[in-house]
């Protein structure tokens, strides 16, 4: 060990600090723009429609220095990480690492916790169909990134890194579990910590410094408020109680009295995953994963965020945290039978869409069936050195197209073939098998040739088109087949459109699972 004058000058500067009261500061998520249920806006008044949203509170922003000797300071929460990315590695490797580190002269390393590894997340990523057009959701100014490898046949957002949390319950069906970021895609997930295959497929990024980052001091303030030392932040004590979409989410916590305040506002992602108590589960300890000194309406909840989360074509998503597990409608390993089961784990991150109707989505959606709810519950939150803030308007990037749960062929391209075996075994491949439509996969390109009045047809199905119907490439779409509703996006081919399901090429080919 060493440099102790600058860790002693970094300590001063953050006990100087009044955004904070604790060891626990929350870092901003990042997010500058302000959107509605689908698209970009001008930032709404106070009373409007969609105020108080993330981008209209500023809290911690974040400050990094690079120390020049391959470690990163974050001058916001006392943490120094390495700047590095290494190769990929399992869980165990992951964890076994740290203590053979010795980046900058340093030889107090550790794996981080999901809350410490959450810090660096950034919601100004988005992810799009190519490395290229996409944003990570991480600074990479300071920090190293890399996307998935496409051309050894992974996806862009096979590139997620571990945290030492393990989970106290087990995913899909029984795998021991570690919670992870996606730096590719804004999620935290839980992952199995032995890969069948023993492939090393995760990354790691060791810390150090602020053994107390992550850490909550709740206090009991007895008037319907928990506040947190810890934070600096002050928690609405009970939840909801009814369930909520997105906007009313907003207006609930807008337009709240209580406790003699009004200036309570819907947490942003990062402020609500504060508060996740990850040593407990509705599996293990029979409660959501949050400290008993909270009320909660129901153990499986989810909760709304104030965080936009940039998740295809559209601004459509917001993120939310699953308090209870995060099921999804998937098949166990060495199953082909589907079933509700905790994939994520209880203290996931994923988001939702902001609106609509939640019945659309009896099977979930994507490649592991997220359950999709819409109506969440909300549990608003003040303080935290948190201020109102007007961001001045600046164009988001454009949506360029593709889907980021695609696999290269590893010569650039989506892979689009498919063989009748796979066609017979994927919910969409039925689909276009039914009523006597054949698909032989690049032999025959989708979208050509087609004649849409025929029994015999080449190509997707009429519900194909139909869903995708006045809409353009990288929308989102709903087909209703035979298996249930399958939502995806919609490809153009030539001259028509038609809806591709996620996690499947334009050929129908089903993806690896996406964790």
């Amino acid at each position: 060990m060493k440099k102790y004058p600058l860790l002693i000058i970094a300590a001063l500067f953050l006990c100087a600090t009044s955004a904070w009261a604790g060891n626990y500061p929350i870092v901003d998520s990042g997010q500058q723009a302000c959107f509605n249920n689908s698209r970009q806006i001008h930032c709404p008044d106070k009373g409007d429609e969609f105020y108080g949203q993330d981008a209209q509170y500023k809290g911690n922003q974040p400050r990094y220095k690079d120390n020049g000797d391959g470690t990163i300071s974050d001058l916001v929460t006392g943490l120094m990480w390495v700047k590095e990315r290494g190769p990929a590695v399992t869980w165990q490797q992951a964890m076994d690492g740290a203590e053979d580190c010795r980046i900058g002269g340093y030889s107090d390393w550790r794996a981080p916790n999901i809350k410490e590894l959450y810090s660096l997340i950034d919601f100004k990523g988005w992810v799009q169909g190519k490395e290229k057009h996409s944003t990570p959701f991480i600074n990479t100014d300071y920090f190293e990134f890399k996307y998935g490898d496409t051309s050894r046949g992974e996806r862009i957002i096979d590139c997620q890194d571990w945290s030492s949390t393990t989970y106290v319950s087990k995913t899909m069906g029984g795998n021991p579990t570690a919670f992870g970021v996606n730096f590719a895609d804004g999620r935290i997930k839980g992952y199995g910590k032995k890969d069948p295959r023993g492939r090393k497929s995760k990354y790691i990024r060791y810390v150090r410094g602020n053994p107390d980052y992550g850490k909550n001091i709740y206090i009991d303030r007895k008037d319907g408020t928990i506040e947190d030392k810890a934070t600096g932040l002050i928690w609405q004590q009970s939840d909801s109680i009814k369930k909520l979409n997105w906007e009313e989410a907003l207006s609930y916590c807008e337009k709240l009295t209580h406790a003699g305040r009004n200036d309570w506002r819907l947490p942003n992602v990062k402020e609500l995953q504060s508060i996740v108590d990850y040593s407990r589960s509705p599996k293990t300890s029979g409660t959501a994963a949050i400290d008993p000194i909270f009320k909660i309406t129901d153990k499986e909840s989810y909760y709304w965020s104030s965080t936009t989360h940039m998740d295809g074509p559209k601004p459509s998503h917001a993120s939310y945290v699953a308090f209870g597990r995060a099921l999804g409608y998937f098949a166990p390993p060495r199953s082909s039978n589907k079933q509700w089961m905790d994939v994520h784990g209880a203290g996931a991150q994923r988001s939702d869409p902001k609106s609509g109707n939640p019945d659309r989505y009896p099977n979930g959606r994507g490649p592991q069936g997220d359950d999709i709810r819409i109506y969440n519950y909300v549990r608003c939150v003040s303080g935290g050195g948190v201020e109102p803030y007007d961001p001045s308007y600046t164009r988001i990037p454009t949506w360029k197209g593709g889907s980021p749960n695609s696999f290269s062929d590893g010569m650039g391209g989506n892979r689009m073939k498919m063989s009748r075996s796979q066609n017979r075994n994927s919910g969409m491949g039925q689909s276009m098998m039914h009523g006597g439509m054949r698909q032989d996969g690049m032999g025959q390109e989708m979208g050509q040739g087609q004649d849409h009045g025929r029994g015999n047809r080449q190509g997707p199905p009429e519900e194909a088109f139909t869903a995708c119907k006045g809409k353009s490439q990288g929308e989102e779409c709903t087909v209703e087949t035979p298996h249930g509703m399958l939502s995806g996006l919609c490809i153009s081919r030539g001259e028509q459109t038609f809806c591709v399901p996620e996690g499947r090429g334009p050929g129908g080919m089903r993806g690896r699972p996406m964790q």
